[in-house]
């Protein structure tokens, strides 16, 4: 009842928005940009929070719309929230700042289907919860601190289990990609 509350609270107020843009004559001015900094388990994989990066929790809403941004696309690209900003900057014509460490997505804004932007994602919630994924696996560690011998581990095929329902992690045959993928978490 909380999540459909707020959930509810924050569609009126962006109704609230959208019609004073409409009532000054901005809204065809303006770039608008929804997102959120992380999802919320209501129950999945045990979680009732923030504390975990399935995808329940990482997979966060990005909208955008406005002047000179494709209507009504679709991308699953990779980025993250933190090139919002460089995009942004691209995209109204502005010099982004040597400090930005994100990068721009502006062709995915023009429409483009099937552009690489990131390989891979690096996750990570607080100091013991660590994980990468790709657009085929994902692994997700609980270190005790560096200790990686001592971490509880899971390995999802996403493709094949969006739900990361299946932990492969202990299945002889993904040792090797277990492997790979803690290399490069």
């Amino acid at each position: 009842a909380e999540y459909f509350a707020m959930i509810t609270h924050l569609d009126f107020e962006i109704g609230r928005l959208l019609d004073a843009l409409d009532e000054t004559g901005e809204r065809d001015n303006t770039i608008i940009v929804f997102t959120g900094d992380n999802g919320l388990a209501t129950g999945q994989h045990g979680w009732l929070g923030k504390e975990d990066i399935y995808e329940h929790s990482v997979r966060v809403p990005l909208i955008m719309s406005g002047p000179g941004i494709a209507k009504n696309v679709r991308n699953e690209a990779f980025i993250y929230l933190f090139d919002i900003f460089p995009t942004l900057c691209e995209k109204i014509g502005i010099e982004i700042p040597d400090s930005v460490d994100g990068r721009s997505f502006l062709p995915l804004l023009d429409g483009c289907h099937g552009e690489s932007f990131r390989d891979e994602l690096y996750l990570i919630f607080d100091e013991f919860v660590r994980g990468v994924k790709d657009g085929q696996y994902k692994l997700i560690e609980y270190r005790n601190g560096d200790k990686k011998e001592d971490a509880w581990t899971f390995l999802y095929d996403l493709k094949n289990d969006p739900w990361e329902t299946e932990n492969l992690a202990e299945k002889e045959e993904y040792k090797e990609t277990l492997k790979q993928y803690r290399q490069r978490s």
